[in-house]
């Protein structure tokens, strides 16, 4: 909409000046042309990697702007980025991180090659994506085959849950990564895992998981699951890779899959 258009614009008109600007880029529902009325303007600020350092180190990473100045409810939502930063977000970034950048849009740029790095990040190769269904669905087998059945058995209440909530989500980030989707971040799932192609009876199955766990419903979820996307997976190499993607994170200098 023109009116956010127009607030982009002054906003880059402000920071052009700016010691160590190097460019602005605009994510989410504007870049994407999703926006209402009422959306707020997000942008990354790039800016050298001496600014980065000096504002991340008083501990500044974002904040907001030109708030009610542009049009009613107006602001700039802001976060801070450096070429380090994105050649980093191209290896490592988390799905968040890159879900963010998709659909971006080069608003302003003195760094060569910025819009080349912005569309790296937000893909990922087929190796990528077919190794992290594979991680998913073993975090589904040891939280909906194991610990789901020991907290039923058990009675425990909160590991019903806890396994529950984290087959519901495994299951979830397999079904996104087979079809090459993004998560942008909790808030999203239940819409994205039904906007995507899964089998007869996966959402059914998924949702019961999310909304009563229990055996029953968890090895349900588990059958349809692994008949979709488990072919070859077997047990101990599922255990290994859970142990791997979450024990020892830690040593491998990575994070627990459910926060890729």
């Amino acid at each position: 909409m023109l009116q956010q258009e127009r607030a982009l614009a002054a906003y880059v008109d402000s920071v052009k000046g700016e010691q160590g600007a190097l460019g602005v880029v605009l994510v989410g529902s504007v870049a994407q042309g999703r926006e209402r009325a009422d959306s707020d303007v997000d942008v990354y600020l790039v800016v050298d990697d001496d600014r980065f350092a000096a504002e991340t180190a008083r501990g500044r990473f974002a904040w907001v702007d030109r708030r009610d100045l542009d049009y009613a409810g107006s602001y700039i939502d802001i976060k801070l980025a450096s070429p380090s930063y994105l050649a980093t977000a191209v290896e490592k970034a988390d799905d968040p991180t890159r879900a963010s950048f998709v659909g971006a849009r080069i608003a302003w740029s003195v760094l060569p090659g910025l819009d080349e790095t912005v569309a790296r990040i937000a893909t990922l190769p087929d190796d990528v994506w077919e190794e992290r269904v594979r991680s998913h669905v073993a975090q589904a087998r040891l939280y909906g085959g194991y610990f789901l059945r020991q907290a039923v058995e058990r009675g425990d209440g909160f590991l019903r849950r806890h396994a529950g909530l984290h087959l519901a989500l495994a299951a979830a980030r397999a079904t996104l990564a087979a079809n090459h989707v993004m998560l942008p971040g909790p808030k999203y799932i239940s819409q994205l895992v039904r906007s995507v192609p899964t089998p007869e009876g996966f959402v059914d199955s998924w949702s019961q998981v999310v909304d009563d766990p229990d055996i029953e419903s968890g090895r349900e979820l588990l059958r349809i699951l692994d008949e979709w996307l488990g072919d070859g997976l077997t047990p101990d190499e599922a255990l290994s890779t859970f142990i791997r993607d979450n024990e020892l994170a830690w040593l491998r200098g990575t994070v627990p899959a459910e926060f890729w």
